[in-house]
């Protein structure tokens, strides 16, 4: 069976709505959801950027079922390993047991905000090999003390620890941190489709372990409007990761994208409202494996007629064709 989660997008709503869609959400019956945790929309059109871990807490408070998860944070540049770790067990107190701690290698766009530079891809795998064991070792309990190539902790306790750590997911997008992930995550996270991806986890350790994988949709009565919105706010997406990971502002990826009509973004990203349509472009993720789909509806006020049809016709499709 694949679990249909709902994705609270930071970057297109702001804190307070996000929190009211995601209770409608889990009165909708999603079976989970999980956040992005960005400082920068993708681009201007979005227009928000709220602080994903406030977002957290006030969604841990209004909810009582829906399991909630960070997709994904950084922890290396932005944020400290050991403040990640103190973050996340937070969140885990105040959900009662809900959270999962999705963890990447994160995007210059949101990390180069304090400054330092943005690190080739090899040396941002190293560090978030060495953050992932820093959070490890703060979960365990007990006084963490470190002195890596890339972090130092002092002394760091997390004092309000949950009986249950929360799970690690490491996101991943190629052979190393599909290996980084197989032998140090409790699940995979993946936003494409990609059998081998999971494979490759497999083959280092992670095997039996959940994998999530994140899909856009762009749910209207109307086609046209729904193209446009996708259009407008998500035509980024079909850039890939090593141009994601590297332009350093939305007007970065508003001149990469200037050449991407409406087209090209209705062949990948389901619009309307048939519940076929929205059916096969889940297909893929559920053959290659995934055992978990977030849907991102595009346009955050379209987020309550999104919420609405989900309940009454798209959930019921999509369990009926991949019970």
């Amino acid at each position: 069976m694949v679990h249909i989660g709902y994705t609270m997008m930071t970057e297109q709503a702001g804190p307070r709505d996000l929190v009211d869609h995601l209770v409608r959400a889990e009165a909708a019956g999603f079976d989970f959801s999980v956040t992005s945790d960005h400082y920068f929309p993708w681009l201007r059109s979005q227009g928000h950027s709220p602080y994903a871990w406030s977002v957290l807490g006030a969604a841990a408070q209004a909810t009582s079922r829906i399991p909630l998860m960070t997709y994904v944070t950084c922890p290396t540049v932005r944020y400290h390993p050991a403040v990640v770790a103190q973050k996340a067990a937070t969140v885990q107190l105040l959900s009662e047991g809900r959270f999962r701690l999705g963890l990447g290698a994160g995007e210059n766009l949101n990390e180069h905000v304090v400054g330092g530079g943005w690190r080739p891809v090899d040396v941002r795998h190293e560090m978030l090999e060495e953050a992932v064991r820093i959070i490890q070792a703060l979960f365990e309990g007990g006084h963490v003390t470190h002195r890596g190539p890339h972090f130092q902790v002092d002394s760091a306790r997390l004092w309000d620890l949950p009986d249950v750590p929360p799970p690690i997911g490491i996101a991943v997008s190629g052979a190393r941190s599909c290996g980084l992930a197989g032998r140090l995550a409790d699940l995979v996270i993946a936003t494409e489709p990609k059998k081998a991806l999971l494979d490759t986890f497999d083959d280092h350790g992670g095997r039996g372990k959940p994998r999530v994988g994140q899909l856009p949709v762009s749910h209207d009565p109307d086609r046209k409007t729904a193209v446009h919105r996708a259009h407008a706010q998500f035509r980024w997406s079909g850039l890939g990761w090593k141009v994601n990971s590297e332009l350093p502002h939305p007007d970065s990826f508003e001149e990469a994208t200037r050449f991407v009509t409406p087209d090209d973004v209705a062949a990948s990203i389901p619009c309307g409202d048939d519940p076929d349509d929205f059916v096969e472009a889940v297909r893929p993720y559920a053959e290659a494996g995934f055992t978990e789909i977030a849907l991102v509806q595009i346009g955050g006020e379209s987020q309550p007629r999104f919420l609405d049809w989900s309940e009454k016709t798209l959930l019921p499709a999509l369990r009926e064709a991949f019970a």
